[in-house]
């Protein structure tokens, strides 16, 4: 099917760690996946993780998803990937998104207004940065460098990149983010998405981005993240997949600003997370978890037997999907390493066994 695959490690400690995670991502790399892709909230950090991985593995891109753009200057970021990429051989990938005001003003202390505009200026920077044409000046809305009238002057990463351009990826839900997407992002990482739903929830969104950017579709990777088990206990997998969704419908945000919950409205579930929602809020977690359907896990994941995984990735595949990057659900090790290999020979990536 030609469909290119990546791991997402998600959260560390959260999800695999230490030497079950190296064991999980020489697997995959082994398999023919091509990216390998790590998470940051108010835990472990998207950094220490990739550094880590890079002298572990050979040929697996390192991909952020994603590097919060509250958490660090852009500098930061572009000094961060600019190393990793020069350690991995050309192997990192950015990928920036500004989190959600709770994350954002009570974890960082940094204000959540204007989340987009200060994302697009961010993105600029960092491409400076790595393009090192010459010293950094950008005075924007959201970034002075460097101030006027202070006692800083213009700089220059003082090393030299082995990439100058590295592929920029976005982490975005909304309509004005998924537009600003499609106009300046090199790759697009939607979570929760509904192949389905996929032209009706964002498609006027990336073609009025295409527009403004002078762009076409062949200029963005549509990357969504996704939950994967095949075969094994199926139902056990279906629970893991419905707590992820508990937990961003209920507990992401507030009442009055949850991205989550205003996607599932926007591709048909919108009763469903209002009611989880409610109910997570009251404190009445198990209710949350029972409100929550099967159809919701099917049209969101990637869990089932393995005809039914092979008829979804077909549909990826038709829909114009560049990639897959998946968190296989599965507890026991032996279903997680044959979810991996089962998905790899569906995506004709590699040998698969």
């Amino acid at each position: 099917m030609g469909v290119k695959l990546g791991i997402n490690l998600g959260y560390w400690g959260i999800g695999p760690a230490g030497e079950e995670a190296l064991e999980l991502v020489l697997a995959a790399e082994r398999l023919g996946y091509e990216s390998v892709w790590v998470a940051e909230s108010y835990g472990s950090d998207v950094v220490s993780v990739l550094a880590w991985l890079a002298g572990q593995t050979t040929t697996i891109n390192l991909g952020a998803a994603i590097l919060q753009v509250p958490a660090r200057p852009p500098a930061a970021a572009a000094m961060a990937g600019a190393t990793i990429d020069k350690l991995s051989g050309g192997r990192f990938l950015f990928g920036f998104g500004p989190s959600g005001p709770q994350v954002s003003e009570g974890w960082y202390g940094v204000p959540y207004a204007k989340p987009w505009g200060r994302t697009r200026e961010y993105i600029e920077v960092v491409r400076k940065i790595v393009a090192r044409e010459g010293p950094l000046e950008h005075h924007g809305t959201h970034y002075d460098l460097p101030p006027a009238g202070g006692e800083g002057k213009a700089l220059k990463l003082n090393f030299h990149p082995l990439r100058n351009s590295i592929p920029v990826f976005v982490g975005a839900i909304g309509r004005k983010s998924v537009q600003m997407t499609a106009e300046v992002a090199d790759g697009w990482i939607p979570i929760f998405f509904s192949v389905d739903r996929f032209q009706d929830t964002w498609g006027e969104h990336l073609e009025a981005g295409f527009a403004k950017g002078g762009r076409t579709r062949a200029d963005l990777e549509v990357s969504p993240s996704l939950q994967v088990a095949i075969d094994g206990d199926l139902e056990a997998a279906k629970n893991m997949v419905k707590a992820g969704l508990m937990l961003y419908l209920g507990g992401m945000g507030s009442r009055k600003t949850n991205f989550y919950v205003d996607l599932a409205h926007r591709f048909g579930f919108g009763e469903v997370a209002d009611e989880v929602q409610r109910r997570f809020q009251a404190g009445d977690r198990g209710g949350a978890f029972e409100a929550l359907p099967d159809e919701l896990v099917a049209a969101t994941s990637l869990v089932g037997t393995e005809a039914e995984v092979a008829e979804r990735v077909e549909r990826f595949a038709a829909a114009g999907v560049d990639r897959l990057i998946v968190s296989p659900v599965h507890v026991e090790r032996d279903q997680q390493l044959h979810t991996l290999a089962r998905l790899a020979a569906m995506a004709d990536v590699g040998v698969a066994g």
